[in-house]
């Protein structure tokens, strides 16, 4: 399952121009904050349109398709969900396909694996952000979408909860092998989770590959930071 891009578009005084081909199905995307990663998700979801060039996975270009045509399930930092309904309905809004009477009992089994259950009947108001994340994220795993676009899913939550959290994703990831663009800040998601490490910089890849080559061979100061920790601290 490919990915191949070569994407173009401004965003207010960044240049975005994202060249990709890779086979791995999963792409965890760090860089400095205002590199594009967020700009990135946007222009594979169809929040924003390219100004130039394609969004193929596995052969298929997605830029011409509207964003309901995509088959991707998108959860942005902000969880996205809708205010109106509870954590239930907005899990159940994704299960269209379902006979209504299999929805509620598919939404509420999603939030179980979350560790989420006990939210069902709150609206995400009365939530917290975490709490708000692990419902996100169920509600985009429910349809099985054809690809998911994660930004920081992970970073809201407290260590215990992120660490079990990071692990069901991993599982899921890699029992479904479904593609996946993932933003993280966090050297453990790119440790814990299966994938292909992309480095944005000023809106362009500055290098990608597995954690361990970009940990031996860091092609920028941004890169040879993040994995430190892997060294002790210690820059080289």
């Amino acid at each position: 399952m490919s990915w191949d891009l070569d994407a173009r578009a401004r965003f207010g005084p960044l240049d975005l121009h994202i060249r990709l081909a890779t086979d791995a199905p999963v792409l965890l995307v760090v860089g400095p904050n205002g590199a594009g990663k967020t700009s990135l998700l946007r222009l594979i979801a169809g929040v924003r349109p390219l100004a130039a060039g394609h969004l193929r996975l596995a052969g298929r270009d997605l830029a011409p398709l509207p964003p309901e045509g995509r088959g991707i399930g998108y959860v942005p930092q902000n969880s996205g969900l809708f205010p109106h309904l509870t954590a239930l309905g907005n899990v159940a809004f994704g299960l269209h396909a379902l006979p209504r009477a299999a929805r509620a009992a598919r939404a509420r089994a999603l939030l179980a694996e979350v560790d989420a259950e006990h939210l069902a009947d709150r609206l995400p108001r009365a939530l917290s952000g975490g709490e708000q994340q692990r419902v996100a994220l169920a509600r985009a795993l429910g349809p099985a979408p054809g690809a998911l676009l994660l930004d920081e899913p992970l970073a809201a939550l407290d260590v215990s909860a992120r660490r079990a959290l990071r692990q069901h994703l991993a599982d899921r990831l890699a029992r479904a092998g479904r593609p996946a663009v993932i933003v993280t800040h966090d050297l453990r998601d790119l440790l814990a989770l299966p994938g292909e490490v992309v480095v944005l910089e000023a809106g362009r890849v500055t290098q990608h590959g597995l954690a361990a080559t970009l940990a031996a061979a860091p092609a920028s100061d941004f890169v040879e930071e993040l994995f430190s920790p892997l060294r002790g601290g210690q820059r080289t």
